[in-house]
């Protein structure tokens, strides 16, 4: 019974801790999983032992707390899903602290805790309909967006996702004003290409170039830096500057001979700004590139993490898939030969994010002087939700890691 046998995040967890510390810890985890339903009292001991060594992860803290629960030590049990939300910042666990406080005869607590439980939902639920509105109905994931802002406006993914619909629905100055709110909550700079389009969108150009250059762009994962190198091109051109536009485009992503999901939108940015100098012929071809990578990129195994598409045009092609070799005539495509080469894995450029600026006065609470509580009000109504009108309800901060981009590659 060792570490492997737990789940991911437990893993995760635990490689915090000494090896000897974290196997204790893990033999004791398992051995609680597998006595919890027959033998509550015996898998309490277990989760007390786990706790000995292992008192500053969450999963151990839940786990003595459901124990503590399944052997009616309700006040154990609280004190431990307490901390257990205080380390983890995680509401998982408020169903089982509502039920502990029942257990301890504090019934009133528990309806009060329990209606914590119902507005933290709420914001989930409207970013959840964000995600699946956004593309077809961004006005009506705006509202969404607006309506969790109002339970939840000190989580940085709800301003995030408040600042994207402004900006998808073009209101440039909200979004500004939304993504430094979540730069300074999160100092994540992943947004910070969206930052200089904004700066675009509300007609000041100079600003956003001087906001992209504030950022040291090795510091920034590759996906965004492309995407901050396209901004910045578009800044330029509204300053009439097409030269250095190109220039702001020359970055190491700009590879004609291999294709990333960042790829197409980078080759195509780069042949308008071609088109613009008046060089067509160029232009033409790097259209051409972007939509091979896009066709490339839109292959079945396209979203294998890690996957290699190559392309060689000789009169022989050669492919990397899944860290094989493989030898195509051009003329039938059919496979001539194979052989393993390898593995054949793309690291991921490391993102460290540069320590948020302080906001200006005007990014402040959602609905201080922006005129976003008249439009919550308004969107309340439309979506029946929110129906007890009250603003500005403390919900617990989620604190959630960095992202995996996630980002497929091909290499053709």
């Amino acid at each position: 019974m060792e570490a492997r046998d737990l789940d991911k995040a437990a893993r995760v967890e635990l490689k915090t801790l000494s090896k000897d510390n974290a196997d204790w810890v893990a033999q004791h985890l398992v051995m609680v999983s597998r006595l919890i339903e027959d033998d509550p009292e015996l898998a309490h001991l277990h989760a007390l032992s786990a706790a000995r060594r292992g008192g500053r992860i969450g999963v151990v803290r839940e786990t003595l707390a459901i124990t503590a629960y399944a052997t009616g030590d309700f006040a154990l049990a609280l004190r431990e899903l307490r901390t257990y939300r205080r380390i983890t910042g995680s509401n998982d666990q408020l169903p089982l602290m509502v039920d502990s406080e029942r257990g301890v005869g504090r019934p009133d607590r528990a309806l009060e805790l329990g209606r914590s439980v119902e507005r933290a939902s709420l914001p989930a639920q409207h970013l959840v309909m964000v995600s699946r509105l956004i593309e077809d109905d961004p006005e009506l994931a705006h509202l969404h967006a607006l309506s969790a802002a109002r339970r939840g406006g000190r989580i940085g993914v709800v301003r995030e996702t408040l600042a994207i619909t402004a900006y998808a629905t073009g209101d440039f100055a909200l979004a500004l004003r939304e993504l430094r709110t979540y730069r300074r909550i999160t100092g994540s700079n992943d947004q910070l290409p969206l930052m200089v389009d904004s700066e675009r969108g509300v007609g000041r150009p100079d600003r956003a170039l001087e906001l992209g250059r504030s950022v040291e762009r090795a510091s920034l994962p590759a996906e965004v830096q492309v995407s901050l190198a396209i901004a910045m091109s578009g800044a330029r051109l509204d300053l009439e500057q097409p030269d250095a536009a190109l220039a702001e485009l020359e970055i190491p992503q700009l590879d004609p001979n291999r294709a990333f999901s960042w790829s197409p939108d980078l080759f195509h940015a780069y042949a308008e700004v071609l088109e613009e100098l008046g060089r067509d012929e160029e232009s033409a071809s790097w259209r051409h590139r972007a939509a091979r990578a896009e066709e490339a990129l839109s292959d079945p195994h396209a979203d294998d993490e890690l996957e290699t598409i190559e392309v060689i045009e000789e009169e022989l092609a050669t492919g990397l898939i899944d860290g094989v070799e493989v030898e195509f005539d051009r003329g039938s495509g059919a496979a001539r030969d194979a052989e393993v080469t390898g593995e054949g894995g793309i690291a991921d450029p490391a993102g460290v994010d540069e320590a948020a600026e302080e906001p200006s006065a005007e990014a402040g609470r959602v609905g201080e002087g922006t005129g976003v509580d008249e439009e919550v009000g308004e969107a309340s109504e439309v979506l029946r939700v929110d129906v007890d009108g009250a603003a500005g309800t403390d919900v617990e901060e989620i604190v959630e890691g960095e992202p995996d981009d996630g980002a497929v590659s091909s290499e053709w």
